[in-house]
């Protein structure tokens, strides 16, 4: 036990984890942290992984009293301390259930507490503190650079051991954050949160990314990779391509985000969409181009255009509405910024998770691309676009006698539905194939293996003969 409370003073840093402080201060007076954190009567177990081990991105909660503590093992005013640490002074029923003056906590996640929690730079926390010790801080995904270190900041919410990404190989990742700042401003001028055009231009960005596979004239985003994987990103591509996507499309999601601002874009899409004379947007269309230009993708244009669906169509299509006047109450139909909860990005944590699972089982953790052949590709990517090519065709077939409207729809539903089977019977095909058991496969097509195995079976005398 501390006899003498706040004889050796440990300064916050701003937006850290109060957790965080504590092993601080438990290193300060040479003690393990959780000798240290029994000077307080806890009211739940630490987060854990799911596989066991402790989350980096724990966070603890205090009560009056278990603040007041804190403030004199670390002998700093507790005013301090409430400016520098996101978690200071919010509490919940587990704390307010003990008895008055005793000194309580209680443990949580820190996303569920003030937003995602990084890892500090060390050589940071070493300038400040004097020892290169792990610091937790709350960060948002644009201020995930140490410009003085070059260095991309990690989620802590995920299992695995690195902290950090090198960035001095990739100038232009650092250079973006600069940019970052000129471009949240803009937003503001034009009265919407900052954090929500990010948060747009990265759901787009992170959709190209799971894309650029296909694209064979993409050599940017494979170049960076290497580079932040320690120059070769080969042996554990799959890993890596999680681990690093975020620092590596950082330059394009500020690009993208600067473009979403300007009313010179905005200006385009209406005229690709006809203006006054309404017309399906082209795959040509001079914003798509534009904009592939802008984030040093002249071939881009088309391909953004034709990937209808996703956050960026959804964007174009909420401009054009509001420029027709077609816009209903407020709410996210006439919002440019409203991100829909399926178009998010997974998080690399739970990317990680999946790609764990997924490693148990034989043959599922090799490559698509290197296990489907690309004729077999081709016929699902073909099958898929032509579902989606008759889909679109159906938004205007919704006028004239009811019968005729329902025949149209109907006959179309029906030869989509029946494109889609065709892909859907593929890609299981391929998946088995691959080397992926068949219950799994099964699972995810929700049927039972016996019939799969059937259906698989017949799939394959129809390709063969």
């Amino acid at each position: 036990m501390i006899h003498h409370p706040g004889l050796l003073r440990t300064a916050p840093l701003q937006r850290e984890t109060t957790s965080s402080l504590i092993c601080r201060i438990a290193s300060h007076y040479g003690l393990e942290a959780k000798v240290l954190r029994s000077c307080w009567q806890w009211r739940n177990y630490p987060p854990g992984h799911d596989g066991g081990g402790a989350r980096a991105d724990a966070e603890v909660l205090l009560n009056a009293a278990g603040r007041q503590l804190l403030a004199g093992l670390c002998g700093v005013e507790e005013d301090v301390l409430a400016r520098a640490l996101p978690s200071w002074g919010q509490e919940d029923s587990k704390l307010s259930a003990g008895r008055n003056g005793v000194p309580a906590a209680a443990w949580r996640t820190g996303g569920a507490v003030a937003g995602p929690v990084a890892f500090g730079c060390r050589l940071c926390a070493a300038r400040r503190t004097g020892t290169a010790v792990r610091v937790m801080r709350y960060a948002p995904r644009w201020e995930r650079v140490c410009v003085r270190h070059r260095r991309w900041l990690l989620d802590a919410d995920a299992d695995q051991v690195l902290e950090h990404l090198d960035l001095r190989g990739v100038p232009e990742v650092v250079t973006a954050q600069r940019r970052w700042t000129g471009v949240a401003r803009r937003a503001v001028r034009a009265g919407v949160e900052p954090e929500r055009v990010f948060a747009l231009a990265y759901a787009v960005v992170a959709r190209w990314w799971e894309q650029a596979l296909h694209w064979e004239r993409e050599a940017v985003w494979p170049r960076r990779l290497h580079q932040v994987a320690g120059g070769d990103a080969g042996g554990d591509l799959e890993r890596w391509r999680i681990v690093g996507r975020d620092a590596v499309v950082f330059p394009e999601v500020v690009a993208v985000a600067d473009a979403l601002l300007d009313p010179a874009m905005a200006q385009l899409v209406w005229v690709d969409s006809g203006a006054g004379r309404p017309r399906a947007l082209p795959a040509d269309g001079m914003f798509c181009r534009r904009l592939g230009e802008r984030v040093g993708r002249e071939w881009l244009g088309p391909l953004a255009a034709t990937d209808y669906g996703g956050p960026l169509t959804s964007w174009m299509g909420t401009v054009i509405r509001i420029r027709r006047g077609a816009g209903g109450p407020p709410g996210y139909d006439n919002d440019p910024w409203w991100l829909r909860q399926e178009h998010q990005p997974a998080t690399m944590a739970g990317q990680l998770r999946v790609l764990g699972k997924e490693k148990k089982a034989p043959g599922s953790g090799r490559m698509w691309r290197a296990t489907v052949p690309a004729e077999q590709r081709a016929l699902i990517t073909s099958a898929i676009e032509s579902a989606e090519e008759q889909l679109l065709q159906l938004r205007g077939v919704q006028t004239g006698p009811t019968a005729d409207v329902a025949r149209r729809l109907l006959r179309g539903l029906g030869h989509s539905a029946g494109l889609i089977e065709n892909a859907w019977k593929r890609t299981a095909l391929a998946a088995a194939n691959g080397g992926v058991p068949l219950e799994e496969v099964a699972r995810w097509m929700d049927m039972p293996v016996e019939v799969l195995r059937e259906m698989l079976t017949a799939s394959g005398r129809e390709d063969s003969g």
